[in-house]
Parts: structure tokens; sequence; C-alpha cells
């Protein structure tokens, strides 16, 4: 193949390949920090066979807030924890406390079905670490 066979239409370089990609920073929906330095609070939340699947917990002082799952949960008990993200999704967006979103937690969690944050639980853990050791340990 010539050179001018090759730069016909369908084969000339695209201009626009050669521009450089603009990056546009989107928001996505708006989340507490996933990192806490310092003590955090936190429940456990059970399965409605009494399975632990996980655990939400809380940090005011760097807003922040998430949930940690225990290992070797079947693929039911891991989509339970679904519900649990909405909600902290939910309270950031209409800007409760991390704390304060725990205490809601406790009070009312009827519109979650197949699991509850189990009564009593709520404790506090020196870091953010410890209780994810706590919950590797089942």
């Amino acid at each position: 193949m010539t050179e001018e066979e090759f730069m016909t239409s369908e084969n000339r370089p695209n201009p626009r390949f050669e521009e450089d990609m603009q990056f546009k920073r989107i928001a996505g929906p708006p989340r507490y920090n996933r990192v806490a330095q310092g003590p955090v609070q936190y429940v456990r939340v059970a399965a409605d066979s009494g399975v632990v699947i996980g655990y939400v917990w809380a940090n005011d002082e760097g807003e922040a807030a998430g949930w940690v799952t225990p290992p070797g949960l079947g693929a039911a008990e891991i989509n339970a924890g679904a519900a649990w993200l909405r909600k902290l999704r939910d309270a950031k967006a209409r800007d409760i406390a991390p704390t304060a979103l725990l205490a809601e937690l406790i009070r009312d969690t009827s519109d979650i079905q197949g699991s509850r944050v189990v009564p009593g639980s709520l404790a506090e853990s020196t870091t953010l670490d410890e209780l994810k050791e706590l919950a590797n340990k089942g």
C-alpha cells in the first residue's frame, strides 16, 4: 500500500485524537469521610438469622462514618449491607452529624428488611483500625 493510498479519508488521522483530554470533575453523592482520626462509635448490624453482617461507625470530629464488613459472609449477607450504605449516603445528604446518624439507626431501622442494629450494641473503639480488627475476628 502506498502512502497516498493509506491517506484516504478513511485512514487519515483524526486531529481530535491528537488533542489533550480535558477531565471534568463531577461530584458524586455526598459522602462522609472514610478515614477517622481518634475514637469511633459503632453499632453492630445483624441479619434476621443473627449473623453479624457489619458495623456502622462514626466520628464527628472528622465528619467521618462508614461500614465495615466482617470476612466470610455469603452473598445474601453482603448484599444486605447495601441498604446500610444507602443509609449513610442519605444521612450525609441530609447533613446529619455522624453520631446523630448512629442514634437515628438505633431508634428506627424498620425500613431495612432482613437486618437491624443489634440492641445494646453501641460501643466505642479507640481507633477505626481497632474496629476493623474486631470485625475480622468475627
